[in-house]
């Protein structure tokens, strides 16, 4: 059996949701970014039990589909911008087709029917969060950075950061983290 979570972004998030499936008594065979799959099939109760503690540590177990599949655009749109590196070879679009083998158009609709923003607004939230997330690391520079996200320039890296935060890069950068949201916020 497999169960959607909403809201489970990243490794620590994963280490939280197996935590609570052993606290339930339930044996995953895999846990991955919004998706469990389960050794058994558990009871009612403890699906009950097990929505009730995640919900208690910001997670959320979905269960019609057209949640399931938006979470899971939400996953796909993650990993596409954290494994991104410099230029593409594959755009955003053709990226959710390949890996939800559904019609672009179609997951873009149901996208914005449900969250009230489009899939674009999404992904470019996301982007701004993992510059954010490289900014505060200080490693790289911001050329760097803009490489990496697959912007055509800094200056089109920076119109986007200011317009999204407020500020520019350089600007947040001497802000540290204090700004930064979860990836669950986004």
């Amino acid at each position: 059996m497999v169960l959607y979570i909403k809201n489970m972004v990243c490794a620590r998030c994963k280490w939280v949701v197996s935590k609570l499936l052993e606290a339930h008594q339930l044996t995953p065979r895999s846990v991955e970014l919004g998706e469990v799959e389960l050794g058994g099939t558990p009871t009612p109760e403890q699906l009950e039990a097990l929505a009730t503690d995640l919900q208690e540590h910001g997670f959320e177990l979905l269960e019609d589909r057209q949640s399931r599949l938006v979470s899971q655009i939400k996953t796909a749109v993650v990993e596409y911008v954290r494994n991104q590196r410099g230029e593409r070879s594959e755009n955003l679009s053709d990226y959710l087709v390949r890996h939800l083998h559904q019609d672009y158009s179609a997951l873009s609709h149901l996208f914005s029917s449900v969250e009230g923003a489009t899939l674009e607004q999404y992904h470019i939230a996301q982007r701004i969060e993992r510059a954010k997330e490289l900014l505060v690391y200080n490693e790289l520079t911001l050329n760097e950075i803009a490489w990496q996200l697959g912007y055509s320039s800094v200056a089109h890296l920076s119109a986007q950061f200011k317009k999204v935060t407020g500020l520019t890069p350089t600007h947040f950068k001497t802000l540290g983290a204090r700004k930064r949201k979860g990836l669950e916020e986004v």
